[in-house]
């Protein structure tokens, strides 16, 4: 099955938040879905290799972009080479394409966020909210893996100096109540299932669904 099968992915805007392969999960959507894609920020969000780049305002430009290539990232140059939010607003993206998937905040590059009350900046528009939790942060301390960690230690009761633990990281997930849905990435070793076996459980009964797997190696099973 296909991470966009797994995921129930419908059509329209899907906002991606969290931490720890965000920017890899919209590339292996944009690449799985069919139809037309646009793939887009919020916030910042770096270009993405090889898929063409859309940064002006018109929309007759980017129909015609994408009616010559399926996948489209959109948005504006920003600083250090990233993106900020397209000039066209994401009603209009949604006009255009049959799925626009959207980065809708930043985590430092670390594999674990807690989200402050600012972020992250999700479309009104959208139908389905993920979040990407890194699966490589369970195990580590919370000052080293948690962007974030005050608001974190404040979710969940945790000290800056304690140990992430699957459940732990999955009670701040559940009292955010961001998103529907969560992938657990970077579960790239059989010893990794176990960690995000227990993430899963510890989301039972709060009518989040969990997935994971990994992004790199393209192998995905749901969990709840």
């Amino acid at each position: 099955m296909e991470l966009n099968e797994l995921l129930g992915l419908k059509k329209g805007v899907c906002a991606v938040i969290g931490s720890g392969g965000k920017t890899t999960l919209l590339r292996t959507l944009g690449e799985e879905l069919p139809g037309r894609v646009i793939l887009c920020t919020t916030t910042h969000i770096l270009p993405f290799a090889g898929i063409p780049l859309y940064t002006g305002a018109g929309e007759g430009e980017l129909e015609r972009l994408l009616a010559e290539h399926p996948v489209v990232c959109v948005g504006q140059p920003g600083a250090e080479g990233k993106l900020t939010a397209s000039q066209l607003p994401v009603e209009v993206l949604a006009g255009l394409a049959d799925y626009v998937l959207v980065e809708a905040d930043g985590s430092k590059r670390l594999p674990l966020k807690a989200h402050a009350p600012h972020e992250p900046v999700i479309p009104p528009e959208s139908r389905q909210v993920i979040c990407v939790v890194g699966a490589s942060g369970f195990g580590r301390r919370v000052e080293e893996a948690v962007h974030r960690p005050e608001i974190f230690c404040r979710l969940t009761g945790a000290k800056a100096g304690d140990v992430v633990t699957p459940t732990l990281a999955a009670r701040a997930i559940a009292r955010e109540k961001l998103a529907g849905q969560v992938f657990v990435n970077q579960v790239d070793r059989p010893s990794d299932w176990g960690r995000a076996e227990e993430f899963a459980r510890a989301l039972s009964g709060t009518g989040i669904s969990v997935a994971a797997g990994s992004l790199n190696q393209k192998q995905y099973r749901r969990l709840g």
